[in-house]
């Protein structure tokens, strides 16, 4: 089958028809709610040791952070996905692109002007450009990818995700080369005066890459079931085997190689699947993405208490990801101010102010909250999915 008959086979017959795929609202609750634990860590229980550390970290604190690996490019990957099947519903491909291009600018500024607020609520020591920053800066590129043939794109995705290792690092961080680093480096600090520093954590060109893989197999949620499920899990199955071949071999797709560790077989194991996310390389998207597809093959087997509690979440993820950035930066400062008496930003302290000397790390008390947060949160976002549900603003499809 050509790829343009192959496209043409999963084109609905009612643009109005498309349904809601239930798989999707599942994975992305899911990664939604891992995510938290991962933001909570930092503003709750920062540890001195860094979590990747094999050689320090407890298995405890490397898995706390590892599992969180999973939901940056699930989020990515679902949101292509997501745009592929908006577009199924619209008119006109016009107003598709027109629509990237204003959201994805618009998620540029909500990252660089409300983001970096509710981290840091105003005491500016650095501007983080993070996940936000890059769907945005992805949407604008998407906006002009979706007038090119569906598997040019994912072509154009896939040689991107599996070459952009092989460029050069840029090292160190000029003015100069400010731009190229911005599109594909590693993540660097860029300080624009003594007291404020750029840290450009999510560089644009590979998760742009990844929302447009997203973006390519949309046409697979538009086939019967039984053919989705079937795709699914070769793709995510032949991910994962190339992550294993290209691990074992130590030979490309990672800059960081696995070892043999000293503190026995658990943790050269644990150095095996340590893999480079920032910015991602082969090797870190070969297995969370080549994991999502397999559970997005999977979802909708799930009970049913289960896909309604994920997909309350899946299905309004930017209030959600707003909603639990607010309740955990703000929740924490209040803990800290209760606790050692002013208020202390563990995960983004101002320069020059020292860490409360009676701090002490417990992941114990990251999982608690990190449990109060997420049911917290269940019902807000319940009521704001209702309330899209009910009303037609222009607004709400930007929020």
């Amino acid at each position: 089958m050509t790829p343009t008959a192959y496209s043409q086979s999963f084109t609905p017959t009612s643009r109005a028809a498309t349904p809601r795929v239930q798989a999707i609202d599942v994975v992305r609750g899911l990664v939604m709610v891992i995510m938290a634990l991962d933001h909570i860590r930092e503003f709750w229980s920062p540890m001195a040791v860094r979590a990747e550390d094999v050689a320090h970290a407890s298995v405890l604190l490397f898995f706390t952070r590892w599992v969180t690996h999973f939901c940056a490019p699930i989020f990515v990957f679902l949101a292509g996905t997501s745009v592929f099947l908006y577009q199924q519903k619209q008119a006109s491909k016009e107003g598709v692109s027109r629509f990237l291009l204003t959201r994805g600018l618009w998620l540029v500024v909500l990252e660089i002007v409300v983001i970096n607020f509710l981290l840091q609520w105003g005491a500016y020591a650095i501007i983080l450009l993070q996940i936000i920053w890059a769907i945005g800066w992805g949407m604008v590129v998407l906006a002009g990818l979706i007038w090119l043939p569906r598997w040019l794109v994912a072509a154009l995705a896939l040689l991107v995700i599996a070459g952009h290792n092989a460029l050069p690092n840029i090292q160190p961080v000029t003015a100069a080369t400010l731009l190229p680093a911005l599109v594909y480096n590693s993540p660097f600090p860029y300080p624009h005066t003594p007291k404020l520093t750029l840290l450009a954590a999510y560089t644009f060109l590979p998760w742009a890459a990844v929302l447009a893989a997203g973006y390519s197999i949309g046409p697979w949620f538009l086939a019967p079931l039984a053919t989705r499920k079937r795709l699914l899990r070769l793709a995510g199955a032949g991910a994962l085997l190339l992550f294993v071949a290209l691990r074992f071999t130590n030979w490309y797709g990672d800059p960081q190689p696995w070892a043999v560790q000293a503190r026995g077989p658990l943790y050269t194991a644990l150095s095996f699947v340590n893999i480079t996310k920032y910015p991602p390389s082969l090797l870190f998207l070969s297995l969370t993405l080549g994991t999502a597809l397999l559970l997005l093959s999977v979802a909708e087997e799930a009970p049913g208490r289960l896909r309604q509690w994920l997909s309350a979440f899946g299905k309004v993820p930017m209030f959600y990801y707003l909603m639990h950035l607010v309740l955990i930066s703000g929740s924490a400062l209040l803990w800290t101010w209760q606790q050692f008496g002013y208020p202390y930003n563990l995960a983004f302290a101002p320069p020059g102010v020292p860490q409360p000397a009676a701090y002490q790390p417990s992941l114990l008390r990251a999982y608690v909250v990190w449990a109060v947060v997420v049911l917290a949160l269940y019902w807000p976002c319940r009521w704001y999915q209702g309330y899209k549900q009910r009303h037609s603003y222009w607004w709400l499809s930007y929020l």
